[in-house]
């Protein structure tokens, strides 16, 4: 175990940080709108048992993966497995990240505009019916999205430069809190809207004639993806935990945080849906076009409390958005200090500097650049499907396969029960070991194949 290496201060700590990665843009709009074309309360049954057997036991290898090495990604390959090609798993979860937080900051930056939008009263009754229109002419143009994205990949690299304890732990200490507070009261508000019954209906009526198996392989592709698993932000994060702590806790802690906060969001978003009379599966549009629009025409009724909502909800966004990309940017700053070298302070400025580069051209692939295309996606939805449909899916079968497969299982369990020190779990860890090495693989290749096929 390396001693200069910071750790965090204590569980509550570990599971704020971890859930700050996880619960991310995934959890407001992609939740929501998924569970309506699955079967509504049916797919959510799904999500929970896919999170339970499936995406745990997968955090939790990647878990004892970092504590076990107390190294970055790379590192706890060449320690845990040195002169293999295992290696090259490391440097994989090295590279996904960093692209995936170049295109998620450009994101990340609509979510400041909309904030200064809702701040400065731009969603007006008057105005309800051209404020859906607004995102396509932002998105299109070339300086404003820019310059929002550089801003919030500024403040995510602010505060990765801080360090674990100052920064991210401080930050998620800090923000996690606030954000279930903020969601609770959006929940609450959407709750109280004439016609939002049928939206409560929708997240609570099953339909299992829906669940299909492409319906599964999406359920538990949500949970994967939500819990920020197979680009190594878990293991980094774990590499920082104590050896007194008690993984399993911390792990099932992380995925609960992140469930209740996705089905806070169905009733944050999908009640104010059906009060406005909008279809449910309107996708990615859901967040900066369709709900801009219920906001100005709840205006009518109640102008002061439809603009507190809209600013809560951005700034809701906002936060969720930074918690999960400091996460992915700490994977290469871990990397460059540890394993080359590099201060933490160049370190930050260099992953800093290739984000707002990439970041950059996918955003102008909205407008300017629009006409590029790499085998026929936009730069900024290549990116987004080169990660999420393969990298993300490759890093995570290998990591349950180099858990399940190459390290020990006696160590592995060894990790789990902090050598011995925690007892009466022993029938527990050896299913989560089972589930990891024979459930899970074959669950991941599941989700690619239906990916692809389905």
């Amino acid at each position: 175990m390396n001693s200069r290496r910071e750790h965090f201060g204590s569980r509550a700590a570990v599971i704020m940080a971890m859930a700050g990665s996880a619960i991310g843009l995934g959890n407001i709009w992609r939740f929501p709108y998924i569970v309506g074309e699955y079967g509504g309360a049916a797919f959510v049954l799904a999500f929970v048992i896919c999170s339970i057997f499936i995406s745990i036991p997968i955090l939790l290898c990647e878990s004892v993966i970092g504590r076990r090495s107390h190294q970055n990604t790379f590192g706890a390959m060449q320690t845990l497995a040195p002169g293999t090609g295992w290696k090259w798993l490391g440097l994989l979860t090295v590279i996904t990240p960093i692209i995936i937080v170049s295109y998620y900051s450009v994101v990340g930056g609509w979510s400041i505009a909309y904030l200064f939008k809702a701040l400065t009263f731009q969603f007006r009754p008057e105005d309800a019916e051209s404020v859906s229109g607004i995102f396509g002419l932002f998105v299109s143009s070339a300086l404003p999205p820019v310059l929002c994205h550089l801003l919030f990949i500024g403040i995510c690299s602010l505060i990765v430069f801080l360090g674990v304890k100052k920064g991210i732990e401080k930050f998620s200490k800090t923000t996690m809190p606030v954000l279930f507070v903020l969601i609770v009261l959006i929940a609450v508000y959407s709750l109280t809207l004439p016609g939002s019954g049928e939206g409560v209906r929708y997240l609570l009526a099953p339909d299992f004639s829906k669940l299909t198996p492409k319906a599964w392989a999406s359920a538990l592709g949500q949970s994967f993806f939500s819990l920020s698993l197979g680009v190594g932000t878990m293991l980094t994060y774990s590499s920082y935990v104590s050896s007194k702590e008690d993984l399993v806790l911390s792990g099932a802690g992380t995925a609960l945080s992140d469930l209740v906060f996705a089905v806070l969001a169905g009733f944050a978003i999908m009640p104010a849906v059906f009060a406005g009379g909008i279809t449910p599966g309107a996708g990615p549009g859901l967040v900066f076009e369709t709900l801009p629009y219920i906001f100005a025409k709840m205006g009518d009724a109640a102008p002061v409390a439809s603009a507190v909502v809209a600013v809560l909800f951005f700034l809701t966004i906002l936060v969720a958005a930074l918690s999960s990309a400091i996460s992915m940017v700490e994977v290469g700053v871990a990397y460059l200090s540890e394993e080359k070298g590099v201060s933490r302070g160049k370190a930050t400025l260099g992953i800093f500097l290739f984000a707002c580069i990439l970041g950059i051209f996918c955003s102008l692939s909205f407008g300017p650049l629009s006409s590029f295309r790499i085998l026929g996606n936009s730069l900024f939805d290549f990116c987004d499907k080169l990660c999420s449909n393969y990298l993300m899916v490759l890093g995570a079968l290998l990591f349950s396969v180099f858990a399940g497969w190459k390290i020990k299982k006696e160590d592995f369990l060894d990790e789990l029960s902090n050598s011995g020190s925690i007892k009466g779990r022993g029938v527990l860890n050896a299913t989560i070991y089972y589930l990891i090495k024979f459930v899970a693989p074959v669950a991941i290749l599941l989700i690619f194949v239906l990916g692809l096929f389905g």
